[in-house]
């Protein structure tokens, strides 16, 4: 229905058009409509904000609905004509906000970081993420660039859980135009570590074979290529030796500030020996030469 509504509001905004916009609004989180939307949505998507069956879309308003679905006319309209609680949550903790970033629905973001009363930086309290954690983990790059303007964005803060940093989350997710954008950032710190190992972007990146994703972040000034995770105490450099990643290998060894025989505290394996147990012949090579 909202989307019916949004499709004759871009035909022109007449006055019985905003009504019938404001009154299915109203109270929206009551509406079969957004029982039904929500739980199609639920059942297409995989860690994201979901309603259980037991608590349903409690809290999900009118303008979540409108923003979810990206209807730019309807939301610039309601927000002119009703006082909103721009920062109101629904049963998951999200915002409208939230939603918008979340699904890349970049025209809506924008409008609503228009409003001075906006909180940019609000977590949902089913992941502990803000808006701005949604876009990069969702790879939405533009979403990014516009919350990254937004001034008072904190662009270091972590998610609840780890506290994986947006910087983290972006190389985890191999979201290379959101990882330099953030790197671009003097006050983005590329050497942040989570608390369950102690691995920064680079240490994961190098582990999981994430080659360009290690390039970008070895081209940023001040990132360490020889910090250690708290569990093994390995540098990244090992941690691509172990896994056979010859790419990230010849990287790491073509600066000349990684340790190439560094043991990890665990074990007191090298690279060379890392390398060495798991079979993978051309980084011995590699390392050797």
């Amino acid at each position: 229905m909202l989307r019916f509504i949004g499709g004759h509001a871009r035909r022109g905004m007449t006055e019985h058009i905003k009504m019938l916009a404001l009154r299915l609004m109203d109270r929206f989180d009551q509406h079969i409509s957004a029982h039904l939307l929500l739980l199609r949505y639920h059942h297409n998507v995989f860690n994201e904000p979901y309603y259980s069956g037991v608590v349903g879309p409690m809290g999900f308003t009118g303008l979540h609905g409108a923003a979810f679905l990206g209807i730019v006319e309807i939301v610039s309209v309601v927000l002119d004509m009703k006082k909103w609680d721009i920062n109101a949550t629904d049963s998951t903790g999200s915002t409208a906000l939230t939603w918008a970033a979340g699904r890349g629905k970049q025209e809506i973001v924008k409008i609503l970081l228009e409003r001075e009363d906006v909180n940019p930086n609000q977590v949902d309290t089913q992941y502990g993420r803000t808006p701005l954690m949604w876009a990069v983990r969702k790879g939405h790059s533009e979403v990014v660039k516009i919350l990254l303007e937004r001034g008072g964005v904190y662009p270091n803060q972590t998610e609840a859980k780890y506290s994986r940093t947006l910087l983290w989350r972006g190389a985890e997710n191999g979201q290379h135009e959101a990882i330099r954008m953030l790197l671009e950032r003097e006050d983005v710190n590329p050497n942040k570590t989570i608390t369950k190992d102690g691995q920064t972007p680079l240490t994961w990146a190098a582990e999981n074979g994430q080659g360009e994703v290690v390039k970008i972040l070895l081209e940023r000034e001040g990132v360490d290529p020889n910090q250690t995770d708290t569990k093994y105490g390995r540098t990244p450099l090992s941690w691509a030796a172990r896994n056979g990643h010859s790419g990230t290998v010849k990287m790491l060894l073509a600066r000349g500030d990684v340790n190439p025989d560094q043991a990890d505290t665990a074990f007191g394996l090298t690279p060379l020996s890392l390398a060495a147990a798991n079979g993978h012949w051309g980084v011995v090579k590699m390392l050797l030469e």
